[in-house]
C-alpha cells in the first residue's frame, strides 16, 4: 500500500466500526498473547514442529545461483497442489517495486523441500509508446509493464491448472500498478507433462482489446477444455473478488468493488464463507460471495497492517489465520480457532529475518505477504498446512505448519537420527534452511547420522529448535560434530518459552568451545574437526546455575547470562542472533550490501542425538 490518504482512511473506517464489529457475527481475535516487535520474534512461542524452507534466493551479482537474471525485487508468491506437485507462482521486478520491467516465475515440488529452478511463466512485456494514464503526466517510451497479481492459480472442475498474471502500468517509481488503469490478466495452462501451454489474456482493462496487445484473447484456443477452464473460472464471484484491485473500477465481474485488497476465503460448517482482506478487514456471505453481510470491517482484536492475512480450514476441521501480527513486517504467526470465527491463540511460524541484501523500491523488512493454498486448488497428502512467503520482498520461503497446531509437547525429547531419512521426518524440530544455510539429514565424516547444519551464506544462518517440556531444573544430553575447526559458528541456546536465552555455548571460527557469562565467554576447550562432544547440562532456572559436561569432563559450575523463568527449547544456529531491523529502522533500504552475492567458506556442523530430562 502506497497511499497514506488510503492508509488514513481505512484507519478511520476500523476505529469507527470497531465497537459495532465487536457485536458483529464476525472473525474476532479472543486470546490474550500479543507480539513485541522489539524482537524478530515477537516474544511468540513457536507452533511446534514448523519448517520454513527458502525456495528462491535472489543474487545480481552471479544470476546462474538465482533465477538466471539477476533481479532482486521478488514478492507475492502464490500457492497450489496439483498433479501431485507443489507451485509457487512470484513476481519479479529488476531491483525494487512497480520499477520495470517485471515478470513472473513459476516454481514446483514433489516434496515442498526440494524445489525446482525458477521459469519465466509470463515474460517481460513492452507497453506501446505513447501510452498515458489518466492523473499522470508521464507517457510511456520504451517501458515495459510490471506484473501485479492478487490471484495464481485455479484448478477447474475438470482438473486443469491453469496459472494467471497481471500487466499493469507505472509510469514512474511512485505510479500504482494496481489502480485498474493497467493493460489485463493472462492466463496459460500447466500440463501434467510439466509443459506449459500458450499465453493468452483472460481479461483486459478499458482501452485494451485484441488489436492492440500482443497475446491473442483466450477464445481464440482450439482447445475447447481450456475456454471452459476459463469461463468455469470467470462464473466464480470468490474467484472474481481476488481480481479487484486490479480490475476496471466498477467492473461487473467483482462482486464488491471498493477499496479492499489481496481477498482470500474459506467456509464454515454451515456453509457461510468467510472472506479476508488487507489490514485483517473481514466479512461473511451467504451466497457464495454475490454480496456480502456487511462491508469488510477490521476483525476485532485483530492486529495486521498494511500486509497480507491467510486464513483456512485445516485438516482438522479447525482453522488457522497466518499474518504478521503487528503494524511491521514482522513476526509471522499463526492463531487457531475452533469455530472459524474466534481465534484463540498466537502462535510463532518464522521469527527470523535475514539481512536484506539489495536496496530497492518500496522493499519492506520481514517475512510477509503469506498465501496458502485457497479451496479447490488442491490439499497436500500429509494433512499439513503449507504457506508461501517473501522474506525482504527478495527471497522467497515456504513453510510447513503440522496439523494439529501445537505450542507444547508432553514428552522429554529422546532423539537419535539413525533411523530418520530426511528432514520431513523431524516433526518435533523446527527448521530455518535458507538456499545457502541449509538443514538435513545427513552422515558424519564417520557414519554417524543426524542433523546438518551447512552453511556458507554470509547475511544468514541455519536453525535447528527443539521444543521441550517446560521445566525450571533439567539435564541435557547432546552430541555435536563439528566438520571443521577454522570457519563457521554455532551457537546453542536454552531458551524460554519467549524466545530469551539463558544459556549459550559456541562453537567458533577460532577453534573454541566457549559459554557466554555476562559480557564476556568463558572458554571450555579446544575443539577438533569431525571430533564428537558430548554435552551434559544440568540446570536451575531458579537458582540460575549450570553446570557442564563434556566427553566426560566436568567444566564446573556456571550462572545463566540472564534469568529465564524455565526452559521450553533449545535452539542449534549457525551464526549470531540479529537485531536489525527494529521498528526504529528507517522504512526504506536504498543501498546494497557489500559482497551481497558472495558465498562464505562452507562450515558444517552434525548433532547426532539428543535427549533431555525434566528433574525435581
Amino acid at each position: 500500500m502506497k497511499s497514506f490518504a488510503l492508509h488514513s482512511i481505512i484507519c478511520l473506517l476500523a476505529f469507527t466500526c470497531f465497537n459495532a464489529a465487536a457485536q458483529q457475527d464476525t472473525v474476532k481475535y479472543v486470546g490474550n498473547t500479543l507480539s513485541n516487535v522489539d524482537y524478530h520474534h515477537g516474544m511468540l512461542q513457536p507452533a511446534v514442529g514448523v519448517h520454513n524452507i527458502q525456495i528462491f534466493r535472489a543474487n545480481r551479482e552471479h544470476p546462474k545461483e538465482a533465477e538466471g537474471f539477476g533481479w532482486t525485487y521478488n514478492h507475492a508468491p502464490m500457492l497450489c497442489y496439483w498433479n501431485n506437485n507443489f507451485y509457487v507462482e512470484y513476481l519479479s521486478d529488476s531491483v525494487g517495486e512497480s520499477v520495470p520491467p517485471g515478470h513472473t516465475l513459476l516454481l514446483h515440488s514433489k516434496d515442498g523441500y526440494n524445489w525446482s529452478k525458477p521459469e519465466v511463466i509470463f515474460p517481460k512485456y513492452k507497453i506501446p509508446d505513447g501510452t498515458t494514464k489518466p492523473g499522470n503526466t508521464n507517457v510511456a517510451k520504451n517501458l515495459y509493464a510490471v506484473m501485479h497479481q492478487r490471484m495464481g492459480f485455479y484448478v477447474s472442475k475438470d482438473n486443469r491448472l491453469l496459472v494467471l498474471g497481471y500487466y499493469g502500468i507505472c509510469l514512474d517509481a511512485h505510479d500504482d500498478p494496481n489502480d485498474g488503469n493497467g493493460i489485463g490478466r493472462v492466463v496459460r495452462e500447466v500440463h501434467k507433462d510439466g509443459s506449459y501451454g500458450p499465453i493468452y489474456f483472460l481479461h483486459y482493462n478499458h482501452n485494451w482489446n485484441e488489436k492492440n496487445t500482443s497475446y491473442p484473447f483466450y477464445t481464440t484456443s482450439k482447445d475447447k477444455g481450456f475456454i471452459k477452464a476459463c469461463n468455469e473460472l470467470m462464473a466464480t464471484p470468490l474467484m472474481m473478488q481476488q481480481w479487484n484491485e486490479e480490475a476496471d473500477r466498477g467492473d461487473p465481474l467483482i462482486p464488491l468493488q471498493k477499496e479492499y485488497k489481496a481477498f482470500n476465503y474459506y467456509h464454515l460448517p454451515d456453509g457461510r464463507v468467510v472472506g479476508l482482506w488487507k489490514y485483517a478487514l473481514t466479512s461473511i456471505s451467504t451466497n457464495e460471495g454475490k454480496s456480502w453481510l456487511y462491508n469488510p470491517i477490521r476483525a476485532p482484536h485483530f492486529v495486521n497492517a498494511n500486509a497480507k492475512i491467510w486464513g483456512q480450514k485445516t485438516s482438522d476441521n479447525k482453522y488457522a489465520t497466518v499474518y504478521n501480527p503487528s503494524e511491521f513486517r514482522w513476526p509471522l504467526a499463526i492463531s487457531v480457532s475452533d469455530d472459524g470465527l474466534n481465534y484463540k491463540n498466537l502462535l510463532l511460524v518464522n521469527g527470523e529475518i535475514t539481512q536484506m541484501r539489495y536496496g530497492g523500491n518500496y522493499k519492506s523488512y520481514g517475512p510477509q505477504y503469506v498465501r496458502g493454498i485457497i479451496e479447490g486448488n488442491g490439499k497436500p497428502p500429509d494433512g499439513n498446512i503449507w504457506v508461501t512467503y517473501s522474506m525482504n520482498k527478495e527471497d522467497i520461503w515456504a513453510a510447513k505448519i503440522p496439523v494439529p497446531v501445537t505450542s507444547t509437547t508432553a514428552n522429554d525429547a529422546a532423539d537419535d537420527f539413525d533411523n530418520i531419512s530426511d528432514l520431513s521426518q523431524l516433526t518435533q524440530w523446527n527448521i530455518y534452511s535458507p538456499l545457502w544455510a541449509r538443514v538435513s539429514v545427513n552422515k558424519t565424516k564417520e557414519g554417524k547420522q543426524g542433523i546438518q547444519l551447512k552453511d556458507h551464506d554470509p547475511f544468514d544462518y541455519a536453525k535447528a529448535e527443539r521444543i521441550v517440556p517446560p521445566a525450571e531444573r533439567m539435564i541435557a544430553d547432546f552430541t555435536i560434530v563439528p566438520s571443521q575447526n577454522n570457519t563457521g559458528l554455532l551457537q546453542t541456546e536454552f531458551l524460554n518459552a519467549q524466545g530469551l536465552p539463558g544459556i549459550r555455548i559456541s562453537f567458533d571460527s577460532t577453534g573454541e568451545c566457549y559459554v557466554k557469562s555476562g559480557y564476556r565467554n568463558r572458554k571450555l576447550f579446544d575443539y577438533k574437526a569431525d571430533s564428537s562432544y558430548t554435552f551434559h547440562i544440568v540446570l536451575n532456572t531458579y537458582s540460575r546455575f549450570y553446570s557442564v559436561e563434556v566427553n566426560g569432563k566436568s567444566y564446573g559450575n556456571n550462572i545463566m547470562f540472564a534469568p529465564i523463568d524455565s526452559v521450553e527449547r533449545i535452539a542449534f544456529r549457525t551464526g549470531a542472533v540479529i537485531h536489525f531491523p527494529d521498528a526504529d529502522t528507517p522504512t526504506d533500504q536504498d543501498f546494497d550490501l557489500p559482497d551481497a552475492g558472495k558465498k562464505d567458506k562452507p562450515a558444517a556442523f552434525f548433532i547426532t542425538s539428543f535427549k533431555t530430562k525434566k528433574t525435581k
